[in-house]
């Protein structure tokens, strides 16, 4: 499932189904100055296996760069998903 519509925040991606029911989210709060916390991952059992965690973190990192943040985490997926993307390991402190 590509092409999701999420709704992009300054510290939080989610998506709503069509009855705006929230069915997944990431959160990263503000620890510091340009440092932010990825503590939370979620995706609803109905669309668990379809990669949208991993899209879900797209969209964090993307909004973290663009702000020019760090980011720590504290998100058993968010640490899983940083030790996948080496690529991103300036971004992680």
């Amino acid at each position: 499932m590509e092409n999701k519509n999420f709704i992009r925040e300054e510290n939080r991606v989610y998506l709503n189904d069509d009855n705006g029911n929230m069915i997944a989210e990431i959160d990263f709060p503000l620890e510091g100055e340009n440092l932010v916390n990825i503590n939370h991952t979620y995706v609803s059992s109905v669309l668990r296996g379809k990669g949208v965690a991993g899209q879900l973190m797209e969209n964090a990192v993307d909004i973290i760069e663009k702000n020019g943040w760090n980011a720590k985490t504290s998100c058993s997926y968010a640490q899983s998903w940083r030790d996948k993307h080496p690529e991103k390991k300036d971004l992680f402190v």
